[in-house]
């Protein structure tokens, strides 16, 4: 940062550049990454250290802008060279090559999504060690390592085209992995070709000149760095390509024999080898290198243990948010991102359990022990698939009700059943927490708490009806209990519920209710969410009055009391639930921005 800068305040144009960049810290990345560090800039993109919310753990992702229309040629690259790189860096699975788990787009840009190296990368290591040297046998280990990396990657038919100490990782055991293959160019039958970009001081002289790169541009890059990292300076670093290129046909200076005499002999001639400017001079394969250097300057064991204890005395001195017992800030939902759905299986399954045991007596003419491992295996499904608990009870209560002996039995099965059909196939069968919004008014006999859980559960008019679903099957259920699905009377019963017109008062106030709290939900963060919640409550609170002032002077009756009571507590309960472990309904980037 300039001097000038440090601890200014952000100029207005700048701090709303950070905050729209996609990668910025705290934000979500594809509704699943979150962003904890900006890590460095990569070959054609930046990476950040994120939190994967879904497997729990850190990944490295590599944003490259695409190729728009109006946007520099220079900063961006097209989809399909996203892709290819993707393709490329997925093939190369090796120990000494940095994992690639994924590839997304967005409208804008391309993300690689990449195994979290834990350590340090070259360039960072030489930076803090004495002099911006390695050992002879640190050295021995780096080398050995991005050899076999390289030599992997050859044989398959890819080059990477930037080799340098930014793109080498050490992580906490001290192995060597070579990552950023952003560079790399699949074979094709006519051979390499089409390199671009690099980085000036590492590129051979056919790069830079944009002539045909092979294997041994790949050896020439390694060579530098191996030259680099025994000296403590890069031979061919140059504020231009061109410089550069004029030093290379110069040779490295000074000799390595001169800052290190025990290297003079093989080691020395054959990284000269290495570094000809003229490729048919360089040694045709990179497994050569290795061979001759390696055995000639160090032990590669005692090198990865030097390294290790160098990167744990690094990793040991800072304080930020990338060490591996750092706390990355995130949420229980994304700590814990099982958590939610597990109480909405959980919640759907013991309503199912609970209700199907009252229901089965007057289904199964069984002993009890019969009916609790029948009611117990429809709760192990409705875990399984939760919209199959909401199924199996309401056709265990159209079941009940057609077989009692009466005259009243089938005409209510029969609207019993084709209500709750026409409930279950629009909305019940959609959404996971459906059953539990449905069930839960009957399972408790309070039949307000429903709209409040189908607010969360489902779109607007799904909530709606569910919202209004849940209140009816309540009122229903209870005149079961009452009549123990005797036809005459819960034929009775239920007419008089249904041609009340405050029934349908009340009905309609929880499905507004569900649909308010479902269209506040759906603008995506939690503070829409908690309104849609009070809301939600106020809907129905209203509705009470309503109806408590006309039936009593506005007296309300301890049932209609006891209700609303239930309600607020479970709006409360939801509202908890979001804040702690999150919800559902997220916003389109799957961040509950506030």
């Amino acid at each position: 940062m300039r001097p000038d800068a440090q601890g200014a305040a952000m100029r207005p144009d700048a701090q709303g550049a950070e905050q729209a960049r996609p990668d910025a810290v705290g934000r979500m990345l594809l509704g699943r990454y979150r962003v904890l560090a900006q890590n460095n800039e990569g070959g054609f993109g930046t990476v950040s250290v994120c939190w994967d919310t879904r497997l729990q753990r850190r990944v490295a992702i590599k944003r490259m802008p695409l190729l728009l229309p109006g946007s520099d040629p220079q900063a961006a690259s097209t989809l399909d060279e996203a892709l290819a790189e993707a393709r490329t860096s997925g093939m190369l699975a090796h120990p000494n090559i940095v994992t690639v788990f994924d590839f997304e787009t967005d409208a804008t840009s391309s993300y690689l999504v990449m195994e979290y190296v834990d350590g340090l990368n070259l360039q960072d290591l030489l930076q803090r060690v004495e002099g911006g040297v390695l050992t002879f046998d640190e050295c021995a280990h780096v080398l050995e390592s991005v050899s076999a990396a390289l030599a992997f990657a050859h044989e398959n038919g890819v080059l990477h085209l930037d080799i340098k100490p930014a793109n080498i990782m050490i992580d906490r055991t001290g192995t060597v992995k070579l990552g950023d293959f952003g560079m790399a160019t699949l074979a094709s039958a006519a051979g390499y070709g089409g390199a671009r970009g690099g980085t000036v001081g590492y590129m051979p002289p056919e790069q830079i000149r944009g002539e045909l790169v092979d294997e041994r541009s790949d050896i020439f890059s390694l060579a530098v760095v191996v030259w680099e990292s025994l000296t403590g300076s890069c031979p061919y670093r140059a504020p231009s390509a061109s410089a550069s290129l004029q030093k290379i046909m110069h040779g490295p200076t000074p000799a390595l024999s001169k800052v290190e005499p025990q290297l003079a002999g093989i080691v020395e001639e054959t990284l000269l080898r290495a570094l000809d400017p003229d490729p048919a001079g360089r040694m045709a394969s990179v497994e050569e290198l290795a061979k001759t250097v390696v055995p000639n300057l160090g032990d590669p064991q005692e090198g990865q243990a030097s390294l290790r204890d160098l990167i744990e005395q690094a990793e040991a001195g800072d304080d930020g948010p990338l060490g591996a017992d750092a706390d990355p800030g995130l949420t229980w939902a994304e700590r814990f991102p099982w958590l939610r759905p597990a109480i909405t299986r959980g919640a759907g399954a013991l309503c199912t359990a609970y209700l199907a045991f009252r229901v089965l007596p007057f289904v199964l003419q069984t002993s009890w022990q019969a009916q609790l491992a029948v009611s117990l295996a429809a709760g192990g499904c409705t875990w399984v698939w939760p919209p199959l608990g909401s199924a199996l009870v309401l056709a265990a209560l159209v079941l009940a009700t057609s077989a009692q002996e009466g005259s009243g039995s089938m005409p209510v099965a029969l609207v019993l059943g084709v209500v709750s059909l026409a409930w279950w196939a629009y909305a019940g069968r959609k959404e996971r927490s459906a059953t539990t919004a449905v069930l839960l008014p009957s399972t408790l006999g309070s039949s307000l708490c429903g709209p409040a859980i189908a607010g969360l559960a489902a779109v607007p008019l799904q909530a709606a009806a569910t919202g209004g679903a849940s209140w009816l099957l309540c009122k229903f259920v209870q005149r079961c209990w009452a009549a123990s699905f005797a036809p005459a009377q819960l034929a009775s019963s239920c007419a008089t519920l249904l041609l009340d017109p405050w029934s349908w008062w009340t009905m309609l106030g929880c499905a507004a209710a569900a649909g308010a709290c479902s269209w506040f939900s759906s603008r995506g963060t939690l503070t829409f969410r908690i309104v849609g919640q009070a809301a939600c409550f106020a809907i129905v609170a209203v509705c009470l009055a309503v109806l408590s002032h006309v039936e009593n002077g506005g007296i309300w009756t301890p049932e209609e009391a006891t209700a609303l009571a239930v309600a607020l507590v479970w709006g409360g309960i939801m509202c908890a639930m979001d804040v702690l472990i999150g919800s559902d309904r997220m916003s389109p980037e799957g961040e509950d921005s506030q």
